[in-house]
């Protein structure tokens, strides 16, 4: 598809006319750094530069598995266009599902909030590293989904988020911007793919990325009611920011609370009087550290970090955060469930999760019930493994709901074969 035909007739923005997100480390390459002026349109496509996917297993469409590397239009919280990036994989053989050919976007989960944690720096190889300002790791945790829905011949986009190899900071967990992101992927996605505004969409995402994928799928009605949205699986999904923060003080990765206060202080600026006067100056300097860091950066460098550390008094920040009233309205606007998703919902989540907690969760499904919408939960009962060590009571609930018996697949997989699904079911 011609990306000069996606843009036609749409309105052009300069760079910049967005928000004035904080400062944020060089781009990985140039690739990420958005044209002087692009299409104000969300979904329309920026740029393309074809990508090579080692990270595959071969299989009878051939290996390596060819991509592309896109750059698309999605907008700020406060609806100001933004350029966000992603990876696109065409399908490499016919549909095997039900249905026609539906376009799946996978929103990732926690990756970091350094640049170089972008999803799509390690989707050719699974792993990067980078050298610049230290030493960095960042994994291509989505490969195995991405792989899959290939596999069976859908056509993939998994976005990077806004700020995530792009410019400006990440804004971790950020329930309107990761939506937009996500809806947005599925627009841009069908303009790569020549697909009609028919096609079948499915929403794929697990813990931040089962928190954007909620998040689009009760956005959708409004932001991107034209999308065929068939189902959503919400997995592990972060609904409650300040619940997770609350969870995740002092475990393998609480320096993750950091990327959230990084990504909350770019959109509320009133914030910044009210963090300053609580941290020291020790706690400051850690959060710009955060702010350039992946997930697996902080569990090597910053494990079980606790937030009394980054106090000028002692107490966890926390602790202050529940005081602040600059807090209470930021981490609302945060919070997943005010809105009413039309398409059936998948929620997963672990009983013994203590990364996102189940109670979180299970409120979420609990909210959209109450409002009419056809929401599936189910309750993962692996049991707790060494708790506070995040990957195995986190990450073990992921393999199993998603990839395992009675799965996330086989769930929308249902969903675009049409069969109904009604009402509410919560075990």
């Amino acid at each position: 598809m011609a990306i000069a035909a996606a843009v036609a007739g749409a309105t052009v923005v300069a760079v910049g006319s967005g928000p004035a997100p904080e400062a944020a480390a060089a781009p990985v390459s140039a690739f990420y750094t958005p044209p002087a002026q692009f299409s104000a349109e969300p979904g329309a496509v920026i740029k393309t530069a074809p990508m090579t996917v080692f990270a595959a297993p071969p299989g009878a469409t051939g290996w390596p598995i060819q991509a592309q590397h896109v750059m698309y239009t999605t907008q700020y919280q406060d609806g100001s266009p933004a350029a966000v990036t992603g990876t696109y994989i065409e399908p490499p053989g016919p549909w095997q599902g039900p249905g026609p050919r539906p376009t799946i976007v996978i929103g990732p989960g926690t990756a970091g909030q350094g640049d170089q944690c972008a999803m799509s720096v390690a989707f050719s190889t699974g792993l990067t590293v980078t050298a610049d300002p230290s030493v960095s790791l960042s994994a291509n945790q989505e490969a195995p989904a991405a792989a899959v829905w290939s596999a069976l011949g859908a056509r993939v986009l998994v976005t990077d988020y806004i700020g995530l190899g792009t410019p400006g900071i990440h804004t971790f967990a950020n329930r309107i911007e990761g939506a937009h992101a996500v809806l947005d992927g599925a627009r841009a996605a069908h303009r790569l793919g020549n697909a009609g505004p028919e096609t079948p969409v499915v929403f794929w995402g697990y813990s931040q990325g089962g928190g954007a994928t909620a998040g689009a799928a009760e956005m959708q009605p409004v932001y991107a009611p034209e999308l065929n949205l068939k189902g959503t699986w919400a997995g592990g999904p972060v609904a409650d920011l300040a619940a997770i923060l609350q969870r995740i003080d002092g475990a393998l990765i609480g320096g993750a609370i950091g990327f959230a206060i990084n990504g909350l202080l770019a959109r509320y600026p009133e914030l910044h009087t009210a963090i300053d006067r609580v941290s020291s100056p020790g706690g400051r300097a850690m959060l710009e550290t955060l702010s350039n860091e992946c997930v697996g950066d902080i569990i090597i460098r910053q494990p079980f970090l606790k937030t009394n550390t980054l106090t000028s008094d002692g107490r966890p920040l926390i602790e202050h955060l529940d005081a602040m009233p600059e807090a209470a309205r930021a981490l609302a606007d945060m919070h997943v469930g005010g809105l009413t998703p039309t398409s059936p919902v998948l929620i997963t989540s672990g009983r013994n999760d203590d990364t996102v907690p189940y109670g979180q969760a299970r409120r979420l499904a609990e909210e959209w019930c109450a409002k009419g919408a056809a929401v599936t939960f189910r309750t993962n009962d692996l049991p707790p493994i060494f708790p506070g060590a995040t990957i195995p009571n986190h990450f073990g609930p992921e393999l199993i709901d998603g990839f395992g018996p009675d799965n996330a697949i086989t769930y929308l997989l249902d969903r675009l074969a049409d069969k109904p699904v009604t009402g509410c079911a919560i075990n």
